[in-house]
């Protein structure tokens, strides 16, 4: 398996760092008093100090988020959109062409197809209480280290919205209406 760690669980401003403490991406979302909040998700390039720019998230409330990339845009309901009657999953299909599927409950990604396969899973930071001290990490399998950058972005994407729904259910009278918050800006 392959283990990226995250500086800090708010997906949105964080630093993914390999098992060797090499930092691999980091996102950045500056903060804005209004309008849409934008996630900027960089690569580092090979053999080098520097970042690209893998992509942004726009997010958005009562629309859909958009994700831009390489002078392209599309809305997220379109490339990773609902599946299931709550809408706890999100679906796409990866660069090799086979349907994939995060669960937001579980925080898996898996191969939407029979076989089902587990493909990632992101493991929350622990206080260390009970067992040790452990900073969040996305656990990868190589099947599917070929594209690393989907599974970063779906990844960053899916955990926002789980966080955010999390947030919410956590407020005095929070079971009603889900919207994304921006209180993690």
């Amino acid at each position: 398996m392959i283990w990226l760690t995250l500086s800090t669980e708010h997906v949105h401003n964080t630093v993914i760092t390999n098992e060797q403490g090499q930092v691999i991406y980091k996102t950045d979302t500056p903060f804005r008093l209004r309008g849409a909040h934008t996630t900027t998700i960089q690569k580092i390039k090979p053999n080098d100090d520097q970042f690209d720019v893998l992509g942004e998230i726009e997010w958005h409330t009562f629309i859909s988020s958009k994700f831009r990339a390489g002078g392209t845009e599309v809305e997220m309901e379109e490339f990773i959109p609902k599946k299931g009657l709550w809408g706890r999953k999100r679906v796409f299909i990866g660069p090799d062409g086979r349907p994939y599927r995060w669960d937001l409950e579980t925080k898996v990604l898996s191969r939407d197809d029979g076989s089902r396969m587990e493909v990632a899973r992101f493991h929350r930071a622990t206080l260390g209480i009970i067992g040790r001290k452990r900073k969040a990490m996305l656990e990868v399998s190589p099947e599917v280290a070929h594209m690393m950058d989907t599974v970063i972005v779906t990844f960053i994407y899916v955990e926002k919205l789980r966080r955010d729904k999390e947030v919410i259910s956590n407020r005095p009278g929070g079971q009603g209406i889900w919207a994304p918050s921006s209180s993690f800006f």
